[in-house]
């Protein structure tokens, strides 16, 4: 391959959404022949918006600009619109950023994880979800994770915020999706409890969702201490994460935070003040690799694992980026993982692979996926407006989803 200083010739942005969740691809395209690398800027929910920031600002902005030279490009693309660090220009960075991460583990001839110091682990342990509407449906599906060989797996009832609440608040009150705090907290109690009796050994995590106020976080970290969580995850919301060092003080519950997380100074307060267990930031959201990187790095110093968000609306090539990661880190924890169908694995060829309780990479240099663009478009992507997160108290207030 060409010595000669690489640049970036355009920068594309792939919409598809294969299964149920819309997922925004950045292939970044270079003056070298046949060289091209693949980001996530997955931000579900505002991919359009994603989509705009990258075309219509980064696109001008970077081509042109050296392969090479991804730190000192990540900087400049997070300053460069004076006003940094949101969720939508956090994500179209990190879809630059990670192709750029891709082009270079093909230059290279070597997978990401090579140029991150190379392997600690040949696959990283996964978690997946457990869900149900009744206790039974909770185990059998729990069950079924077990007979695959899953040793760590989270366990919701009835989804967040648990089950519906009755009533639909006072006359008069508008629509959305209504829970009680109360009743979630003694439902989720109840399912955890259950499953802890039926798997005595396994390792289960569950995800409060920022569903509960401050002291109600402190008072259910607390009553499920006994059943020794691998995990507690999103005890609080972003706003009030001074709350973690009254839940420390309550209990030895582990605690996971950081998916909605753009900002450094949300997560480093956590990670150097050691209130949190486990940082699960979403890359994309973040910014990409670059910072993912450099937040892992302070978690080792500080004893704090990694357990990065990986659900469905991370795509495939942001749960290759998670993994490339898992491997190199000293102080991995867990990685999520949704499971994916034909559809998914049809438009990414080189998928990262589940066998038994683990996520294995493929070797192949850069991330080692691919994107189908002609499979892409069978699946194409529609703005709709959002229900769930619509979320509501029995008195009809608005809440955080």
């Amino acid at each position: 391959m060409s010595t000669n200083r690489i640049q970036i010739t355009d920068v594309r942005a792939i919409l598809t959404n294969p299964q149920g969740q819309p997922l925004v691809i950045v292939r970044v395209d270079t003056s070298e022949p046949g060289l091209y690398g693949l980001g996530c800027a997955t931000f579900t929910q505002r991919f359009l918006a994603v989509r705009a920031a990258l075309l219509e600002h980064l696109r001008p902005f970077v081509i042109g600009r050296e392969v090479d030279r991804i730190e000192d490009l990540w900087q400049q693309m997070m300053v460069n619109g004076y006003w940094r660090n949101g969720p939508v220009l956090n994500n179209a960075i990190s879809g630059i950023d990670g192709a750029l991460w891709d082009i270079k583990g093909k230059r290279a001839g070597m997978p990401v994880y090579e140029l991150l110091g190379g392997k600690c682990r040949e696959a990283a342990a996964i978690y997946r979800h457990a869900n149900g509407a009744d206790l039974e449906a909770i185990e059998e599906q729990v069950g079924r994770y077990v007979e695959q060989g899953l040793r760590h797996v989270r366990v919701q009832f009835q989804g967040y915020g648990g089950p519906a609440a009755e009533g639909g608040g006072p006359d008069g009150a508008l629509g959305g999706a209504y829970y009680d705090p109360r009743t979630y907290t003694r439902t989720a109690l109840q399912a955890l409890e259950h499953v802890r009796n039926r798997f005595s050994d396994l390792e289960i995590l569950h995800d409060v969702h920022e569903r509960l106020n401050p002291a109600q976080a402190v008072e259910f970290a607390k009553a499920v201490e006994p059943l020794q969580l691998f995990f507690l995850e999103d005890a609080l919301a972003p706003e009030d994460l001074e709350w973690f060092e009254n839940i420390r003080n309550a209990c030895t519950t582990p605690m996971a935070m950081g998916e909605l997380f753009n900002h450094p100074r949300e997560w480093t307060p956590l990670i150097t003040g050691r209130r949190i267990d486990f940082m699960r930031m979403h890359i994309s959201q973040m910014g990409g690799l670059t910072p993912a990187r450099k937040a892992a790095i302070l978690g080792e110093l500080h004893g704090v694992r990694t357990a990065w968000h990986g659900p469905a609306d991370t795509s495939p090539v942001g749960h290759a980026i998670n993994l490339h990661l898992d491997l190199a880190s000293s102080n991995f924890g867990i990685q999520e993982f949704c499971g994916w169908n034909d559809a998914v694995r049809e438009i990414f060829p080189g998928c990262p692979e589940q066998r038994g309780g683990f996520l294995y990479p493929n070797d192949k240099p850069g991330f080692g996926i691919d994107l189908d663009e002609e499979a892409a478009k069978k699946w194409p992507c529609d703005a709709e407006v959002i229900q769930w997160t619509q979320t509501r108290l029995p008195d009809g207030s608005p809440t955080r989803p």
